[in-house]
């Protein structure tokens, strides 16, 4: 009975000792994890490294060659000037390139400075690879006689001087006095104002055949337009309306007619003529 105790318990301790407990062993795992992550992080590094030499490298050679002799200006186009200063436009994009070349000249700088010159309405500035540097304008046009001060200015649609009327030069029929010389906005609108009228009354008056009668006219006042004729070897004012300007003037001109010397005007701009006598 003892023995078979004994076998029993023989066999059960060869059991366990044939199947011990396993152990768990992480570090192996971690070093593992650590060594896949260093595999993966040193080629990353590697790659911006070279990335970053390559572009540090692109942009040298990019400076290098761009401030070359190569790109220097040789040459500059300026296209559709007629009044305005070519040498002034040649000295703005000189003063612009001089340094940076025409590859990197600021063409939204050069622009900008030429259309401050008085005849430049707009501009447009390009590069022609190597060293051209190319400038396309559109000048004010000059429409409207202005008398300032005495003296014979030329204005644009936009009610910009845009400078003293030459000797020899083609001028309109009559010119317009009664600008407003303040550097206000209402100034500019004011004077935008007048110069559509005038343009107004000159393609009307043309139509009747009556500029040529007309000496200038007078704007100051906007709501009653002034037209200065020559009847009876002396001038006459003719206050007009804002509106018929050609009918109106056509008025005026018969309701002066032979009136002498007595008479210094007439106002057509109602309904009924009147006639402005002398002061005695």
């Amino acid at each position: 009975m003892a023995t078979a105790v004994r076998k029993r318990r023989t066999t059960t301790n060869k059991s366990v000792a044939k199947n011990p407990r396993k152990r768990r062993t992480s570090a192996p795992t971690r070093r593992k994890s650590t060594g896949n992550f260093a595999n993966v992080l040193v080629p990353v590094f590697l790659l911006v490294g070279i990335v970053v030499c390559l572009g540090f490298l692109f942009v040298m050679g990019y400076r290098t060659i761009t401030a070359s002799t190569f790109f220097d200006v040789k040459a500059i186009e300026i296209n559709g000037s007629k009044r305005a200063p070519k040498e002034e436009i040649e000295r703005i994009v000189k003063n612009h390139t001089e340094k940076s070349g025409v590859w990197n000249a600021d063409l939204t700088e050069i622009k900008s400075q030429v259309e401050k010159l008085t005849l430049v309405k707009s501009a447009s500035v390009s590069r022609v690879l190597p060293d051209v540097v190319r400038v396309n304008i559109i000048e004010r046009d000059a429409k409207t006689l202005v008398r300032i001060d005495g003296g014979d200015f030329w204005a644009d649609d936009e009610a910009v001087v845009l400078g003293i009327i030459e000797k020899g030069e083609e001028r309109p029929p009559f010119y317009l006095q009664g600008w407003n010389r303040d550097n206000t906005d209402k100034a500019r609108k004011e004077n935008q104002e007048r110069v559509k009228m005038y343009l107004k009354m000159l393609d009307e008056w043309k139509e009747y055949d009556l500029a040529k009668r007309v000496v200038a006219v007078d704007l100051s006042n906007l709501s009653e337009p002034l037209a200065i004729v020559s009847d009876s070897g002396e001038q006459k004012k003719i206050i007009l309306p804002k509106e018929n300007l050609g009918k109106k003037l056509k008025v005026g001109l018969e309701g002066i007619a032979g009136k002498g010397k007595d008479v210094s005007g007439i106002n057509v701009s109602g309904t009924q003529s009147v006639l402005i006598f002398k002061e005695s």
